[in-house]
């Protein structure tokens, strides 16, 4: 069995994209199936605003790539050759290797932000909820799991790193350099919320907080002691403010074109600045043609991130170590299923013939008492248990190497085991 994954990120796909491709809860449920349904026994799925990854078991690598690639085209109805340039695909040990490296915050757009590791675990648990994650990958994102928390607890990765809210804020800083700025953020679940605790922690405090369930926004704004507004006032608000921060889940986006020309922000002495974190976005993208306004997604949040990375580029280095040890400790198991199924037939098949003997023997002795006959049953299993002690420990040391393959042959030959029983390794690609 051979690990297979298929993907596309922040790095091969711009956000245009990736909104298409985003899975809420239903969706991802959905996919699950479909993916089962198309022959794949094990599939998780990761599902964040600036990834999207598939991960398989198979034995057919180049069916189960053909499989996934074509379930994306088809769900967003794109041709294989438009969607192909934006995906990258991983196989084996390096499909392991890369989804610890997701998990230990390496390969996110904030350098060992602490969010990715949540996620990861939420994929394992959808898979699990839906029937989908079997014994290898629950292996697998478990050891990533393990080295994504060795990595935030053993180095400083995760020191100093900012939050998509906080690289907004700062966003806006490099804008409007004015604390009393009067800020507009629309949502009312965890990226809304981060999004006013990052504006306060910059010390800017006049924020009102809007959402379409105006319930939601109010119990929040009374928590974080900013003004909840009135969402069938929209576009009022957005026309009394300096800046919007939108941070929902909408499938849709929620401000659009004509909330804006109702706001009237031809008496806007400086641009309103919009800043969409959310995914899909919560702007509507025409906004941008606007006069008087500036409007930036996740994207444009690429400089403001890069410059706090060097505060952590130091500790890449500790946390691939960590990776390394996690890495081997996995594919050491993922070898040592490969002979499994041959101890266990070894075992079997010298019990079997262990027990013809004492059969043969006690019908020979009918005259011997039951704790004489459970000594020769015992000396039979001692004897087996003797005689492949050393054949098991030798298989099992040697699945640290592909020889493991050509020993299984010999012991399956020396004792007349089934040949076709023997698993060739896939190499990785």
């Amino acid at each position: 069995m051979d690990l297979v994954l298929v993907g596309l990120d922040y790095k091969t796909a711009p956000v245009a994209l990736r909104e298409r491709f985003y899975l809420g809860d239903d969706a991802l449920r959905g996919a699950l199936i479909k993916l089962r349904a198309e022959g794949l026994e094990e599939v998780v799925i990761v599902s964040t605003c600036n990834r999207l990854e598939i991960f398989t078991v198979t034995e057919d690598a180049e069916t189960s790539f053909r499989t996934i690639t074509t379930f994306l085209a088809h769900s967003q109805n794109m041709s294989f050759k438009d969607l192909a340039p934006h995906l990258y695909t991983f196989q084996g040990r390096t499909a392991a290797q890369h989804l610890m490296r997701v998990s230990s915050g390496l390969e996110s757009q904030i350098l060992g932000e602490s969010q990715i590791i949540g996620q990861v675990a939420d994929g394992l648990e959808q898979a699990q909820t839906n029937n989908t994650g079997g014994p290898i990958l629950s292996r697998l994102f478990t050891a990533a799991l393990h080295a994504g928390k060795r990595a935030r607890t053993e180095t400083a990765i995760s020191r100093h790193t900012l939050s998509i809210s906080h690289a907004a804020v700062l966003l806006i800083q490099q804008q409007i350099s004015d604390p009393s700025i009067r800020v507009l953020v629309v949502g009312a679940g965890q990226m809304a919320e981060l999004a006013v605790k990052a504006l306060q922690a910059h010390d800017i405090n006049n924020i009102q907080l809007i959402n379409r369930t105006d319930s939601k926004a109010k119990n929040l704004a009374n928590e974080l002691g900013v003004q909840a507004a009135d969402w069938d006032h929209l576009a009022e608000v957005l026309g009394e403010v300096d800046v919007v921060i939108t941070a929902t889940r909408s499938a849709l986006p929620i401000i659009r074109t004509e909330h804006l020309v109702q706001a009237s922000l031809e008496q806007h002495t400086q641009p309103l600045l919009l800043v969409d974190i959310g995914l899909p976005r919560n702007i509507a993208a025409d906004v941008r043609d606007l006069a008087n306004v500036r409007l930036y997604d996740i994207d444009d949040l690429h400089q403001v991130v890069e410059g706090h990375r060097s505060l952590r580029q130091s500790e890449i280095t500790h946390v691939e170590s960590i990776i390394d040890e996690e890495l081997e400790a996995f594919m050491l198991w993922m070898q040592s299923r490969d002979v499994v199924p041959l101890i266990t037939e070894l075992r079997l098949h010298a019990e079997a013939l262990a027990q013809v003997e004492i059969e043969q023997a006690l019908n020979r002795l009918p005259d011997i008492n039951p704790h004489e006959q459970e000594i020769i049953i015992q000396m039979a299993h001692r004897i087996v248990n003797k005689l492949l002690h050393a054949p098991t420990v030798n298989l099992k040391s040697r699945t640290q190497h592909n020889s493991h393959y050509d020993y299984a042959h010999a012991v399956r030959e020396l004792f007349s085991l089934d040949e076709r029983k023997v698993v060739e390794p896939v190499q990785d690609e």
